[in-house]
């Protein structure tokens, strides 16, 4: 059976809540136009690596990203109220919109009888699942109609289309001669192609195509420039795109992902890096399961909202390979998230990438330790055999020995993306 990548990074920088792949502490890429730009908390203004760390810094700073999460999260929501509410969990979701798999013909005509829209069903190409778009009646709270939606439908799986965001730190514009992305273990070309969801890179990145799963889209953002440009660096040849927020303050919502997905294991994507993390979402799992029917490897960060946040998605689905950053140190980033099973860390700390404008920065965030693990995990799959074996053998063992639940089966890819 054919055996694809994808690997979804969350990092810091542009993120956002609960989601991680970074704290929430800017939601969105400052750069991402529409989505909330700008916001003046910063996680690199709780993190300091340079101190020793006391149990008691550890428990503090869990709590302060816990608490600029919320903040995030509801600042999110007042500049953008209307084309964002909160679902019936009080995560944040597309206004007025869910998404129905298994609708039948008796639950379409109670939907319509109490005033829903209910759009024709669509087939996500790649993933062989349908699905049927809904838009809540006139004044009805998202949570409201899910709810009600879900009691004249109960045949069907009913969800909202929930938000995921971006996350990675980026720290200046480090000059071109100091730093040089280091040359990786993985620096033998890798031949398959890879596949990323996330914002667009910048002109001066080359990839293999691109696609467009939003409005506006695609639209050039640091974010997904660096993660292109670290796979680029540790060998990567062949790399597809799909941008799932362009413009839209609304975007990297599930079903936009979804049909990202879709694409990318149509497109024959071997490796595809995502930076998003959000809440779980029944149709985005119902997506990763067929692709992993399909021979995908799932790659997802765990965010950085801190281990006191709720476990990661998609990180946290089943079957996804969970990946964590870790510091110079070779210890656990302070504001790494979680998931339900961790499997491997990656370099997350002082990782220099290009931003839109071809320029090179320094990042930090489990988005950027996330397609580092990809791009090995890519290069032990294009050699045949049991890829995992390849990947544990590299791995170097941190934290307790053995696999753990701060570092996994341990540290890949050391020293990628970083100066030398």
């Amino acid at each position: 059976m054919r055996r694809t990548i994808i690997a979804i990074s969350a990092g810091l920088a542009l993120g956002l809540p609960f989601f991680t792949g970074g704290t929430l502490a800017q939601l969105r890429a400052p750069d991402v136009t529409g989505p909330v730009g700008g916001v003046a908390d910063r996680v690199t203004d709780i993190v300091d690596d340079t101190v020793e760390r006391t149990p008691g810094d550890v428990t503090r700073t869990a709590n302060r990203l816990l608490r600029l999460r919320d903040r995030t999260l509801s600042r999110l929501l007042r500049r953008n109220s209307e084309l964002i509410e909160r679902d019936a969990n009080g995560d944040l979701a597309r206004r007025g919109e869910l998404v129905a798999m298994g609708l039948d013909a008796k639950g379409r005509a109670a939907l319509l009888e109490a005033g829903f829209t209910v759009a024709e069903r669509e087939e996500i190409e790649g993933l062989g699942l349908f699905i049927t778009a809904l838009k809540a009646p006139a004044g009805v709270k998202l949570a409201e109609a899910q709810a009600l939606a879900q009691s004249l439908a109960p045949d069907a799986e009913i969800s909202p289309d929930n938000l995921h965001f971006p996350s990675g730190e980026g720290s200046g514009t480090a000059s071109t001669a100091s730093a040089i992305l280091a040359s990786s273990s993985a620096s033998a070309p890798i031949n398959m192609e890879i596949g990323v969801i996330d914002t667009a890179p910048g002109a001066s990145i080359r990839v293999s195509g691109e696609g467009a799963f939003a409005k506006g889209a695609p639209k050039p953002a640091d974010h997904g420039s660096a993660v292109v440009s670290l796979l680029s660096a540790t060998g990567a040849r062949r790399i597809r795109v799909a941008d799932v927020y362009g413009t839209d303050p609304a975007g990297g919502n599930a079903l936009a992902i979804a049909r990202a997905l879709g694409w990318l294991t149509k497109s024959g994507s071997r490796v595809v890096t995502i930076s998003l993390v959000g809440p779980r979402n029944t149709v985005l799992a119902r997506a990763i399961a067929a692709a992993r029917k399909r021979g995908v490897v799932v790659v997802a960060a765990v965010g950085n909202d801190g281990p006191a946040a709720p476990p990661a998605y998609p990180a946290s689905y089943s079957g996804v390979i969970a990946v964590t950053g870790v510091d110079r140190k070779g210890r656990a980033l302070i504001e790494a998230g979680r998931a339900l099973d961790l499997d491997y860390a990656g370099p997350g700390d002082r990782v220099y990438a290009l931003d839109r404008r071809g320029k090179m920065k320094r990042w930090r965030g489990t988005s950027f330790a996330t397609p580092l693990v990809a791009a090995r995990i890519a290069s032990a799959l294009g050699r045949g055999g049991n890829w995992r074996a390849r990947v544990d053998a590299e791995a170097r063992d941190l934290g307790k020995k053995g696999a753990d639940k701060i570092y996994g089966r341990g540290l890949v890819c050391a020293g990628c993306g970083q100066k030398r």
